[in-house]
């Protein structure tokens, strides 16, 4: 099996010049945090819980440090599997960084399972979520997300992997009328969710979900605001990437969808949904993004759909679809005869500070080699997903069964050392996190990453 070396380290080298998103504190959640949740504090300054034992509760485990009240930031002392048995793991408590980044080779891993975060200020990175349908039968009920945010706010989910997924990969979601204005809506929804860096691939399609074929990538439900993709994978899903609800407010930024299936990005405000209520239009802005076709991508499909019966706000710069030979995609289509039009705008609807931007000839090279948890130590199911992106290969599956099978890698232990790390970013003071070995190889970076770590 191939071994990608390849670096985190990189894209925080490259993006440490990066401004912060707002002018009012220079701290950041950590080099390279973008969106408006950029300077969230997740559990700064809160206790280190460090989770000892691969339990799936109980003390020292994962589940007790999350539920844990207060700020925290847990880190790991143990690394392999997590066995959550088709149970999921809620974060209701605020002010949370989970460091996945801290644990032993091979990271954490959580199986039959999702992440639904139902608060605020929390921060997650280098985990990996493999749900799984788990020998349930075709349409039986379990129907987990791998992660999301229910009316959640000051979210950032950076560098995880997320697959195998019943529902959605990861999403953004809540109620969609809370309170009787528009703004009301919005603050009772999930809002100020940063996506970046994370690989969401091989959503099951005919399995346990009750509502039969459901492999998606992400869903952004209506009326959520300040949601940000930054230089993301999506691979091997029929639909969601992302799809984007009624009166939502998404910026997309250099990132990679592979293999979709019948819809890439779409937007749409059901009537059936809305009955009752004014219709608000939503916001796409979408700058540098990749789709390609695979295997299962339908003959002509657009990069951006439109469904359902509201208007949609757009703005796109630098996008390129193509199909699996390379032949040119368009960029507009859409479903359902309705009076919904996309209408074009002229600027960006939603600020881009402290992100670098690709072109997006350099997107795919870029994010192959970062995307995902722990770039530095890889294991073999994202090494093989990112291979048969980057090889176009690989198919959309039903069961997890259908390629692989759920690992079980060995437990290994390593003390957490407080004074070697950046308490503040979470980031290790030598540069090199646990299991990383040698330098980042200048040819692992992009041609605009490679210009920034040598100051040309």
């Amino acid at each position: 099996m191939f071994k990608l070396i390849a670096p985190a380290l990189a894209a925080t080298l490259a993006l440490m010049s990066a401004a912060p998103a707002t002018a009012q504190t220079t701290v950041p959640a950590f080099p390279g945090a973008v969106g408006p949740a950029a300077e969230t504090p997740g559990g700064r300054g809160g206790q280190i819980i460090r989770v000892t034992n691969l339990n799936a509760d109980g003390p020292g485990s994962f589940k007790a440090a999350v539920e844990a009240k207060g700020p925290r930031i847990v880190v790991f002392e143990v690394g392999g599997v997590i066995d959550l048995a088709r149970t999921t793991i809620e974060i209701r408590e605020p002010y949370l960084t989970i460091a996945g980044q801290t644990a032993p080779s091979p990271g954490i891993t959580l199986i039959k399972t999702g992440i639904d975060v139902r608060t605020h200020d929390v921060i997650i990175r280098h985990i990996r979520v493999r749900t799984g349908a788990d020998g349930q039968p075709k349409r039986s009920g379990w129907e987990a997300d791998a992660f999301s945010t229910v009316a959640a706010r000051n979210v950032i989910v950076d560098h995880n992997s997320f697959t195998w997924a019943i529902d959605e990969n990861m999403s953004a979601s809540g109620p969609r009328f809370t309170g009787n204005t528009v703004e009301e809506w919005r603050a009772g929804t999930s809002r100020n969710v940063t996506f970046s860096n994370n690989l969401a691939a091989e959503g099951l399609a005919d399995s346990s979900h009750p509502k039969g074929e459901h492999s998606k990538g992400s869903l952004i439900h209506d009326n959520t605001t300040g949601i940000v993709f930054y230089r993301n994978i999506w691979a091997h899903n029929v639909e969601r990437h992302p799809l984007v609800k009624g009166g939502a407010q998404v910026l997309m930024v250099n990132n990679l969808i592979y293999n979709p299936g019948h819809r890439a990005v779409h937007y749409n405000l059901m009537a059936l949904e809305w009955a009752g209520h004014p219709y608000v239009t939503g916001e796409i802005t979408a700058i540098g993004n990749v789709m390609r076709g695979g295997n299962d991508t339908n003959e002509g499909l657009p990069f951006l759909m439109i469904g359902g019966d509201g208007d949609l706000n757009y703005y796109g710069k630098d996008n390129r679809a193509v199909d699996r030979h390379g032949v040119k995609l368009p960029m507009f289509g859409r479903y359902g005869e309705t009076r919904a039009k996309i209408i074009e705008k002229k600027a960006p609807m939603m600020p881009t500070a402290g992100m670098t931007i690709l072109p997006s000839g350099d997107v795919e090279t870029s994010v192959l080699y970062t995307a995902g948890a722990r770039p530095w130590d890889r294991d073999a199911e994202d090494i093989r997903v990112l291979f048969f992106v980057a090889e176009g290969r690989g198919d959309i599956i039903n069961d997890e069964k259908d390629v692989s099978a759920y690992p079980a890698y060995k437990p290994t232990k390593a003390p957490f050392v407080e004074a070697d790390w950046n308490l503040d970013t979470m980031e290790p003071k030598s540069g090199r996190y646990p299991g990383q070995t040698g330098p980042v190889p200048q040819e692992a970076l992009s041609p605009r990453d490679r210009d920034m770590r040598t100051g040309q």
